[in-house]
């Protein structure tokens, strides 16, 4: 057993080496007072003042910012429905097909999607390429990544709960607020973090999508990557890597707090039965 455990965890820290030590190269060359990455001559915060300075590049920021999060809000919502008409519908064969048309749009190349929404925007719907374009991509490559964060969730659930609200006289709505939304939240909460991070760094949908006058950060770095990265981007990059170091350190709080209300004792008085 424990050769096994030695073998597992060498195993583990060549992957995580191979990972984070590209980023923690870049995160290392954007202190870096010379010019390139050729060699480290000293400490500076000069790039980071530059990209504050940079106001092309802080609006491309914005612009990612606005696509990243009103697409994984409406990713979210919609995806959520989704799920539960999947979930709730799971024994026609309708439901398996809608469920595997989403497991497809999961596999399918970015290239291809990027080129299919090209074409539907430029023939099918009249779409400017802009925001508006980008912002419907990728609320559409978002939506099977809610889906399949949600749907474990509303089979956990309790269908009792559900079956006792209706007892009680509780409407639709009620129902669904009170009772299946709160169930499925950890799921909901995930698929808007996933669409987000997904939305943030998109880079070959958003590509075929964008038009003159709006762009995203991934298009813009491309752009300069042809031209020569610079040691503005390495601080760009540092500080989107701390942005997803803080996301993920959100939702594992969220899943703690969520994991200690279950296990935290009940304080109601019992019941004692009479009138």
């Amino acid at each position: 057993m424990r050769k096994n455990f030695s073998w597992a965890t060498i195993y583990i820290v060549l992957i995580f080496i191979l990972m984070y030590l590209p980023i923690a190269y870049l995160i290392f060359y954007s202190f870096n007072a010379g010019g390139d990455m050729s060699g480290f001559t000293g400490f500076t915060l000069e790039h980071y003042q530059t990209l504050f300075s940079d106001k092309r590049l802080l609006s491309y920021i914005v612009n990612t910012f606005i696509v990243a999060l009103s697409s994984a809000l409406i990713a979210t919502i919609i995806g959520t429905f989704g799920a539960l008409a999947i979930f709730f519908s799971r024994r026609s064969k309708s439901s398996q097909v809608t469920m595997q048309f989403n497991n497809v749009l999961m596999v399918t190349p970015d290239v291809m999607m990027g080129a299919s929404f090209l074409i539907l925007f430029s023939t099918v719907i009249p779409v400017t390429l802009g925001f508006w374009s980008v912002l419907i991509a990728h609320v559409a490559f978002s939506i099977p990544i809610v889906v399949l964060m949600v749907l474990p969730k509303c089979y956990e659930m309790n269908l009792n709960m559900i079956t006792a609200a209706q007892d009680l006289g509780a409407t639709q709505w009620q129902t669904l607020t009170r009772v299946i939304l709160p169930s499925i939240l950890k799921g909901i909460v995930a698929g808007f973090f996933m669409a987000f991070t997904y939305s943030l760094d998109d880079f070959a949908v958003t590509f075929f999508v964008t038009g003159a006058g709006f762009s995203t950060v991934s298009i813009e770095v491309y752009s300069r990557a042809r031209t020569g990265i610079s040691l503005e981007i390495n601080a760009l990059s540092t500080l989107m890597f701390i942005l997803a170091l803080l996301l993920v350190f959100g939702y594992y709080r969220i899943q703690i707090s969520e994991q200690q209300k279950r296990i935290r004792p009940s304080r109601r008085i019992p019941f004692q039965g009479g009138r």
